[in-house]
């Protein structure tokens, strides 16, 4: 088939969707797939050799109508191909594959960041006056009530539900496609010699439990809150004087630094910023910590059980769902409950438990490959161009 992607900026290094669009577009290109992507930006180097890679001009302008300006671009430049695809706020492709989720949800939940009604109802009157709020929601009624149909993929039952909550669409017209990741990027031949290198770079000492917190958002994905368990796990639990937790992502730390010297916990804190490669991280940790406020299916989730650590995160993550608590570790409700959180860190220094939460957690990696993804992305692909001929 000849398929194209669109997405404003395809730089790998920084993780998320840009990862995805690299590693599902060398698997297409494997099977004898031609392979576009229209972009304003990428990085060649992370990229297929054999993808043709259209430029489309940067767009200016203020932000609320940047979306607009760079899916109009695509639409009008995304010719000739049997399925195009679009992974964000862009319309009028065969197939959308929102992996961010829906901007209605993401504006909900992002509202439980803060503690507390009063903060909660403030911040629901600021995105009111957000212009950009509103341009948001009207490009994605456009996409999705459109008069032109797309095929729309999911990642996750929590945003199929969403769907259905925020624009009535039927769970028949959804394919659930959970995010899946690349396992030849983290190779295990060599895991102990990175984690050695690692932890004496940063400073850990070997018989040291690290807890990884990995993420660019740091507000969304609840390091604020998981600074103050940190506290709450110091302080009632006796093994947690060799407790570590790395905090890998944006270099933007300074905030969050502070935060823990108010809270007297920096000594269990490093702040590494960028790590690349991300696999140093979970090769020199015990278990990732993940109390995001939203993620339709987080990928670091999915690569830490695929590197069989334990996992904790929350129920408004997508990724939970291929979590069977305990098992794999623990999923909670509310990221701003520091007495359970710090339960629950508390539970994976036990060594015996780690071990067996991590056998689960590279078996329940193995129960979704990316190649399982890839056979159902491409039967979606086929249904789409056999209805474009049709049309």
């Amino acid at each position: 088939m000849n398929i194209a992607f669109c997405y404003e900026n395809v730089m790998p290094a920084r993780g998320g969707c840009e990862t995805y669009i690299a590693d599902l577009a060398r698997r297409l290109i494997a099977d004898h797939h031609h392979v576009h992507l229209y972009a304003c930006n990428w990085d060649a180097n992370a990229l297929p050799a054999s993808l043709v890679i259209h430029k489309i001009e940067p767009v200016g302008g203020p932000r609320f109508l940047k979306p607009w300006r760079f899916g109009k671009r695509c639409l009008n430049a995304m010719q000739g191909h049997e399925v195009t695809l679009g992974f964000d706020k862009t319309w009028g492709q065969d197939v959308l594959y929102p992996q961010g989720g829906l901007h209605a949800a993401s504006v909900d939940y992002n509202r439980c960041k803060h503690p507390g009604a009063l903060l909660r109802g403030a911040a629901r009157v600021v995105k009111w006056l957000d212009v950009a709020h509103w341009s948001f929601a009207l490009l994605e009624r456009k996409q999705y009530l459109g008069a032109q149909q797309p095929q729309v993929i999911v990642n996750s039952y929590m945003v199929r539900d969403h769907f259905q909550h925020y624009y009535a669409v039927s769970a028949n017209d959804l394919h659930v496609v959970r995010s899946a990741i690349d396992p030849g990027r983290f190779p295990e031949h060599d895991r102990l010699r990175v984690r050695q290198e690692m932890r004496e770079a940063w400073g850990l000492a070997p018989s040291d439990t690290v807890a990884l917190f990995a993420g660019m958002n740091y507000r969304l994905k609840g390091l604020d809150p998981l600074l103050r368990a940190v506290k709450t796990l110091v302080r009632t639990n006796e093994k947690a004087a060799s407790f570590r937790l790395v905090v890998a992502g944006n270099p933007n730390f300074a905030g969050y630094e502070a935060l823990a010297r108010r809270l007297g916990v920096e000594r269990h804190i490093r702040f590494l910023g960028h790590c690349a490669p991300m696999r140093n991280g979970y090769f020199a940790s015990d278990f990732l910590v993940h109390p995001t406020f939203y993620d339709p299916c987080s990928l670091v989730v999915l690569e830490a059980l695929a590197c069989g650590l334990p996992v904790i995160t929350t129920r408004a993550n997508g990724a939970s769902e291929l979590m069977t608590p305990p098992n794999e570790g623990y999923v909670i409700a509310d990221p701003h409950d520091d007495v359970l959180l710090a339960g629950c860190m508390g539970q994976l220094l036990d060594s015996q438990r780690r071990q067996a939460c991590g056998q689960a957690a590279r078996k329940a990696a193995q129960g979704w490959t990316f190649e399982v993804h890839y056979q159902a992305l491409l039967k979606v692909f086929r249904e789409a161009a056999a209805k474009k001929r049709a049309a």
